[in-house]
C-alpha cells in the first residue's frame, strides 16, 4: 500500500502496479520456508536463488515483521497467511498487497539487490501485516484501513524496537498534516484523497488513541481497542460495517472515543491543532528530527503510546 507522498512517477506506477497485480492465486503446499509466528502458520512462496544471500535476510525480514505485528495485536491477526515474494530489478522493497479469502494473503515486491539495511528499515510488510487485523468496512471507510496500517506501523515498530520513538514522532509532523481537510472537503467518508485516506486516516486515530488514554486514566489506549476488535472479528476475512467496528473497540476501553471522533469527521472536515497537540504531548520539532521532552502537560500519555504492554 502506498504511504508516501504520490507526487513522483515512480510511486505513481507502483500503485497502478498494485492493482494489476490481481487477486491472490490458491494457497500452495508446504514448503521448507514456512514458520510459526505469534501462533500463526506463515507459507512463503519466493524464489531464493533470486536473491545473492539466498533468501536468508528476506526470510528473517518476513519473521521479523511477523513478529511485530503479533506483538503490538498480542497475536499475529490470522491463523494462516501466504506471503508471496516477487523479486524484481532493482533494491529496496517496491510495495505490497494484502487479501483474506478466507486465509491471508500478502504478495509484496522486492528488488533483487535488496540489503539487509533496507529490509531492516522497511516498513512495507508491517502495513501489510496490520491490514491483516481489521474487517472489511467497505471502500468508503479505506481512511480507516489504511490510516490504521499507516499509524500502528510506527508504535508497533518502537515497541519492537525496530524503530526510534523520535524517527516516528518526526515523520507524524512532516505527513500528518496531508491528512488535513483542504477545500471542498466533505469529511472523511466523502474526500478519498491520498492525503485524507492515509493520513488523515492516522491523524483519526492519533486523536483516538490520545483521548483514550486522557479518558482511561492511561489504562487503555487504541492498542487495546484493536486488539479486541480483531479478537471478536477474525480480522479482514469478515465483513462488518464500521459502526461495529468502532463500537466493539469503545466497548474494549469503556469509551465512546471512537464513535465519537467518527460522528464529528466522517461528513464534515475537522481541522485540529496538531502543533498543539505534540506540544502537549512534549514532541518539539528540531530540524529534521525532533526532541522529546520529559516536561509537558501528556508526557505520560505519549510514553504509554510507544510501550509495549
Amino acid at each position: 500500500m502506498q504511504r508516501a507522498s504520490p507526487a513522483g512517477t515512480a510511486a505513481a506506477a507502483a500503485a497502478v502496479a498494485y492493482l494489476a497485480l490481481g487477486a491472490p492465486p490458491a494457497l500452495a503446499a508446504a514448503t521448507p520456508d514456512d514458520i510459526t509466528v505469534g501462533g500463526a502458520a506463515l507459507h512463503l512462496e519466493f524464489e531464493p536463488r533470486a536473491f545473492g544471500d539466498g533468501g536468508d535476510a528476506v526470510r528473517a525480514w518476513i519473521r521479523r515483521s511477523a513478529n511485530i505485528v503479533a506483538g503490538y495485536y498480542g497475536r499475529f491477526p490470522t491463523a494462516r497467511l501466504t506471503v508471496q515474494v516477487l523479486a524484481e530489478a532493482g533494491d529496496g522493497v517496491h510495495g505490497g498487497k494484502s487479501f483474506a479469502n478466507p486465509d491471508g494473503f500478502i504478495r509484496v515486491q522486492v528488488g533483487r539487490e535488496v540489503t539487509e539495511a533496507q529490509l531492516l528499515a522497511d516498513w512495507v510488510l508491517v502495513h501489510e501485516m496490520t491490514h491483516l487485523a481489521l474487517p472489511d468496512t467497505g471502500e468508503a471507510h479505506a481512511w480507516l484501513s489504511e490510516g490504521l496500517a499507516t499509524y500502528v506501523e510506527g508504535v508497533a515498530r518502537v515497541q519492537a524496537g525496530n524503530r526510534s520513538e523520535a524517527d516516528v514522532w518526526a515523520e507524524e509532523i512532516r505527513q500528518m498534516p496531508h491528512g488535513l481537510p483542504q477545500p471542498d472537503d466533505r469529511g472523511l467518508d466523502h474526500t478519498h484523497t491520498w492525503g485524507r485516506t492515509y493520513w488523515g486516516g492516522a491523524m483519526f486515530c492519533l486523536l483516538a488513541d490520545v483521548e483514550i488514554r486522557k479518558r482511561s486514566h492511561n489504562r487503555f489506549g487504541l492498542q487495546d481497542a484493536l486488539r479486541a476488535v480483531a479478537r471478536e472479528s477474525g480480522g479482514l476475512a469478515a465483513d462488518w460495517p464500521i459502526e461495529r467496528v468502532l463500537r466493539t473497540g469503545d466497548g474494549a476501553v469503556g469509551t465512546t472515543t471512537l464513535e465519537d471522533l467518527y460522528a464529528q469527521m466522517k461528513d464534515r472536515p475537522v481541522t485540529p491543532d496538531l502543533m498543539r497537540l505534540w506540544q502537549e504531548l512534549g514532541i518539539e520539532p528540531e530540524g529534521s528530527s525532533v526532541r522529546l521532552s520529559d516536561h509537558a502537560p501528556l508526557v505520560e500519555v505519549r510514553r504509554a503510546i510507544m510501550q509495549a504492554p
